[in-house]
């Protein structure tokens, strides 16, 4: 099974909201999810809020790939939100 970790969209039209989640990579965008690993909300400040960065480096180093988009939001929540 290849997990990947990437968004699923939750929240209503004009509102988006995502979660980040480890998923298995042949599931739809808003499957059945292994795990939520954090939220991440483009609209409000902060952006990204309640991360479980053990939880994520344990799914990476069990192989699970980073989309980009949650590559950038972790980059960006380590540094500070710059």
């Amino acid at each position: 099974m290849a997990v990947k970790l990437r968004l699923t969209r939750i929240g209503r039209k004009r509102l988006p909201y995502y979660r980040i989640v480890a998923i298995d990579s042949r599931n739809a965008r808003n499957g059945k999810t292994l795990e939520i690993l954090g939220n991440y909300s483009p609209l409000v400040e902060p952006r990204v809020w309640s991360l479980k960065p053990e939880r994520i480096a344990h799914w990476v180093s069990n192989g699970a790939e980073m989309s980009d988009k949650v590559r950038s939001i972790l980059k960006k929540a380590e540094n500070g939100g710059a």
